[in-house]
């Protein structure tokens, strides 16, 4: 009986993230598109701020080129969010307010724990300051994560991704 349980625990939370995600009530932030099995908006996946908050926020403190000292990032996991979108591919071609776009392989989600961050030092970011979304890697946590390599694939004022 435990067992039966847990399987159908396991089956009722695969369900949540299958197929038509909630729609956002606020403005949206932030669009997915491309290669993406969840949708909530013609094909694609749409979010504000507090669907994004809705997926759980982690943070993390790291030096970085665009601030002075340590600081703290909080944002969403973009390995979870991937998850969530139900994502396959191999790059995400992501784009800024500003028409800046890089390349980002998909499995870097996952080797580095990047994140979508939507808060510096506790304050929600503005678009003024790199906000509202920025994408950040722990650079201190690898030595490999202190080149213009990783540091060209942190676009800032994010408000598209695709998945290819």
């Amino acid at each position: 009986m435990r067992l039966i349980v847990m399987l159908l625990s396991l089956v009722v939370a695969t369900q949540v993230w299958a197929g038509e995600l909630p729609k956002p009530e606020g403005k949206v932030l932030l669009t997915l598109s491309g290669n993406i099995q969840n949708t909530n908006a013609d094909g694609k996946a749409v979010f504000d701020i507090a669907s994004l908050e809705k997926l759980g926020l982690v943070s993390f403190q790291t030096t970085s080129p665009w601030y002075n000292g340590r600081t703290t990032f909080t944002g969403v996991p973009l390995r979870k969010l991937m998850e969530y979108v139900g994502a396959k591919g191999s790059i995400v071609k992501v784009i800024a307010l500003n028409d800046y776009t890089t390349v980002i392989p998909l499995n870097d989600f996952n080797k580095y724990n990047v994140i979508l961050a939507l808060k510096v030092n506790g304050e929600y970011m503005r678009i003024r300051d790199k906000g509202p979304l920025f994408i950040v890697y722990p650079y201190d946590s690898m030595p490999e994560l202190n080149s213009q390599i990783f540091y060209s694939r942190s676009a800032w004022q994010v408000s598209k991704m695709n998945i290819e």
